[in-house]
C-alpha cells in the first residue's frame, strides 16, 4: 500500500482530483464530505484509478466529525501520512451587507475546519515522527478583492495559522505546504451564488482541479512550504 492520505471536502473540485491524482499512484485515500452520494461516485473512481477509498460522512464544521474520520481512517489503513485541508466554499458582498451568521458560517468552514484536520491529525504525525499537511488556501489568502472579504479573511486566517505551526513543526519530520490557487473551474461559483446571490468571476488567468492536483502531488514528492 501507498501514502495513507485524508482529505476533507473531497467529493467536488480540487478535492476530488487530489485524491484521484493520488489514488494513480497508490495511494488509500480517506475522503470526507457532507454529501454521501457523491462521496461514493468519487470512491468508486478513487478504487478505479488504482487506489484503496474510505468515504467517510463528516461536517469539518463539528470537531467530534472531523476527530472520528481521522480516527477511521488510521483504523482503517493503519497510518496517516498525508492530511489535505481542502473543504471551503466563498461568499460575495460588500462586508457591511454580510450578515454576521453568514460569516461566521464560512469561518466555520474554512477555517475551523482546517485547524480541526491539523489538531487531529498531528498528535498521529507526531507519533510517526513523519507526515504532510496540505491547507488548501487561496490567492485571495494573499490579497484581498473587493466584495471577497469575508472570503478572504478566512483564507488571510487560513494562511496565519498554517505559517506559525509550519515554524513549529521544524525538525519533527513533520512538513506543511501552502496551497495558493488561483480562480479554478469548479463549484465554487455556483456554491457561492446559492449563499450570495451572485458570484464574483475573476478575469484573469484559470486553471483545472487537475493542474492544481498535479502541483500538489509533486509537492508530496518534494515537500515545498508553498505551490
Amino acid at each position: 500500500m501507498g501514502r495513507v492520505i485524508a482529505i476533507t471536502g473531497a467529493s467536488a473540485g480540487i478535492g476530488r482530483a487530489i485524491a484521484l491524482r493520488l489514488a494513480r499512484d497508490g495511494a488509500a485515500v480517506a475522503i470526507c464530505a457532507r454529501r454521501e452520494d457523491k462521496l461514493q461516485r468519487v470512491a468508486a473512481e478513487i478504487e478505479q484509478a488504482g487506489g484503496r477509498a474510505l468515504p467517510v460522512v463528516a461536517d469539518v464544521t463539528r470537531q467530534d466529525d472531523v476527530q472520528a474520520f481521522v480516527a477511521r481512517t488510521v483504523d482503517t489503513f493503519g497510518r496517516l501520512d498525508v492530511a489535505v485541508c481542502n473543504a471551503g466554499y466563498g461568499l460575495y458582498g460588500a462586508i457591511d451587507t454580510i450578515a454576521a451568521d453568514d460569516m461566521r458560517a464560512v469561518m466555520d468552514v474554512n477555517y475551523f475546519g482546517t485547524y480541526f484536520l491539523i489538531h487531529a491529525a498531528l498528535p498521529i504525525m507526531r507519533r510517526q515522527h513523519s507526515g504532510h499537511i496540505v491547507v488548501m488556501s487561496s490567492i485571495a489568502g494573499r490579497r484581498g478583492i473587493p466584495y471577497m472579504g469575508a472570503y478572504c479573511a478566512t483564507k488571510f486566517a487560513q494562511v496565519g495559522l498554517a505559517e506559525c505551526v509550519r515554524a513549529e513543526l521544524q525538525g519533527t519530520g513533520i512538513d506543511l505546504s501552502l496551497v495558493y490557487p488561483i480562480s479554478t473551474e469548479t463549484e465554487f461559483f455556483g456554491v457561492m451564488t446559492q449563499h450570495s446571490g451572485f458570484a464574483t468571476r475573476a478575469s484573469g488567468p484559470k486553471q483545472t482541479p487537475e493542474h492544481v492536483a498535479d502541483r500538489v502531488a509533486a509537492a508530496l514528492r518534494r515537500p515545498v512550504p508553498e505551490v
